[in-house]
């Protein structure tokens, strides 16, 4: 009986402890945190859930109006709030499993969490988390302004010698790694309290110091070409392409490309309307001529013995230089002369004129090389091609009697060798191999008549492939409308007679 009664009372006991865990599984949203609880160092015991998020987003937005000054390049300042780069609170979820504490389970399970809260407190982390995009923002929109790029140092020829001015140090953000230390900053290691921070800055060395430009004072290859049978608009570009690259600095293993320092090619810039090759004809082009320009500093450049890295001859023989000896430059297919400064110091280009219309281009800087080394360059034709036809363009919006002549280009093939002598020995090496079109002379012929026999005159000339047969049918079309024209004109004299006498003589009476 006792038995009996024993187990009727546990049984009992059982069903009211499920009875008090399913109340507060029922009454959840009226339950308190324990004691003892903490979000960092807040206190949450207590509190409802309600009480405890409301508690922590305020303390949240408290923190986020605190101010964070940022030292950027020189120490300049800039102040930031955390709410600028989107500082919130992302672990909410503590508050969930802090309710849970000591509420949940059965009376046993409760009584031991709240045992242990009472020796020792339960503290959840506080996680915070920033925006990286507005971070990144404002490290780029408002702590860059402050960068100060290097100025590399400078040097300039002054009647006939070098004058040196040192470069200055530059300071830049490191936009990267400052945006990982700062965001680590914020919702890993701030206090909470109005804070300074260093942001990574990078030191930028100048290009070319005193000591390197210093170096520079010794010829290492120069070159002269003329061009005294060009016209106004040629020289001009002549000259003005020499004016854009003199003084220009090339630094020890830069490449130096000759278009980016002449374009545009724009009157803006100082370029005229001259002649030019292209399609392989003579054509009137802006900044025609400026391949002599690059085809005199690729021999300066072959002299210093740099290293050439784009080079490429042009379609049709020039006339500035011996064959294989010319670099051309086109801007619509991308045609550039470029090279390298290979040796330990700085190339310094001085590019002038004369007024007798001489080019010489100087490449100035630190001499190496033995002084007994003589380098030597040798233009070999290896071929001639000598067009044998001509050709004639018809143009039926130009008038009869206009005429426009290009001379004829003879083909070349042909080799450069560099010749070098040394201690007494001379060794031979091919730098490149140029092939260059023969063009045919060639003429445009205005077509446009309304006599019909005029017009079979050209065509019959034209016909003949020959263009002195096209210059012998216009004289003979000149000719033929000179008489054309005196005939109309005495034609309209004999009726201006008849019109006279006419009106001269009186009516007859009836």
């Amino acid at each position: 009986m006792k038995k009996r009664l024993l187990k009727v009372f546990l049984f009992s006991i059982i069903l009211i402890f499920m009875g008090a865990a399913n109340k507060v599984g029922a009454n959840a949203s009226e339950a308190t945190i324990q004691d003892g609880v903490y979000a960092e160092n807040i206190p949450l015991g207590g509190m409802t859930e309600e009480d405890a998020l409301r508690t922590i987003e305020g303390m949240v937005n408290e923190l986020s109006g605190r101010t964070i000054t940022l030292y950027t390049v020189n120490d300049e300042e800039v102040q930031i709030h955390p709410s600028d780069v989107g500082f919130r609170w992302s672990n909410p979820d503590i508050i969930d499993e802090a309710l849970k504490l000591g509420n949940t389970g059965n009376i046993v399970q409760r009584y031991k969490v709240k045992k242990d809260l009472s020796y020792a407190s339960q503290i959840f982390p506080i996680k915070y988390s920033v925006d990286s995009e507005m971070v990144n923002d404002i490290l780029v929109n408002e702590c860059s302004q402050y960068d100060q790029r290097a100025i590399s140092g400078l040097i300039e020829r002054v009647d006939g010698r070098f004058i040196v001015n040192a470069g200055t140090s530059g300071a830049t953000l490191d936009v990267a790694t400052s945006q990982k230390e700062l965001e680590d900053f914020i919702c890993n290691r701030w206090t909470g309290e109005n804070s300074a921070f260093q942001l990574s800055i990078i030191v930028d060395d100048p290009e070319g110091t005193y000591e390197q430009l210093s170096l520079v004072k010794d010829v290492l290859g120069t070159f002269t070409t003329n061009f005294k049978t060009s016209g106004a608009n040629r020289s001009a570009n002549v000259r003005n392409g020499a004016r854009l690259i003199n003084g220009n600095i090339i630094f020890p293993g830069e490449e130096y490309s000759f278009y980016d320092h002449i374009k545009p090619f724009t009157t803006a810039n100082g370029y005229y309307i001259g002649a030019a090759y292209s399609g392989g004809k003579v054509v009137d082009s802006i900044g025609g001529g400026i391949c002599q320009v690059s085809s005199t500093l690729y021999n300066s450049v072959l002299y210093a013995e740099l290293e050439v890295t784009a080079r490429k001859n042009h379609a049709m023989i020039v006339a500035y230089v011996d064959p294989a000896r010319d670099a051309t430059i086109a801007e619509s297919s991308g045609i550039d002369f470029k090279f390298r400064n290979n040796t330990d110091a700085p190339i310094y280009i001085e590019a002038i004129t004369t007024d007798d219309k001489q080019l010489q281009i100087t490449l100035y800087g630190h001499e190496t090389r033995p002084a007994d080394r003589i380098v030597e360059y040798e233009s070999e034709v290896l071929s001639r091609t000598v067009p044998d036809t001509e050709t004639i363009y018809t143009d039926y919006s130009l008038p009869v009697g206009s005429i426009e002549v290009q001379a004829m280009h003879v083909g070349y093939k042909a080799n450069l060798w560099k010749v070098v002598t040394q201690n007494g020995e001379s060794t031979k090496e091919l730098i490149n191999t140029s092939t260059y079109k023969p063009t045919p002379k060639y003429a445009i012929v205005g077509m446009a008549t309304s006599d019909p026999n005029i017009q079979a005159i050209m065509e019959s000339a034209v016909a003949t492939s020959s263009i002195d047969a096209v210059k012998g049918a216009i004289a003979q079309s000149k000719a033929l409308m000179e008489a054309n024209d005196a005939q109309a004109a005495a034609l309209a004299a004999y009726e201006a007679a008849l019109a006279a006498q006419g009106a001269a003589e009186p009516p007859e009476e009836n």
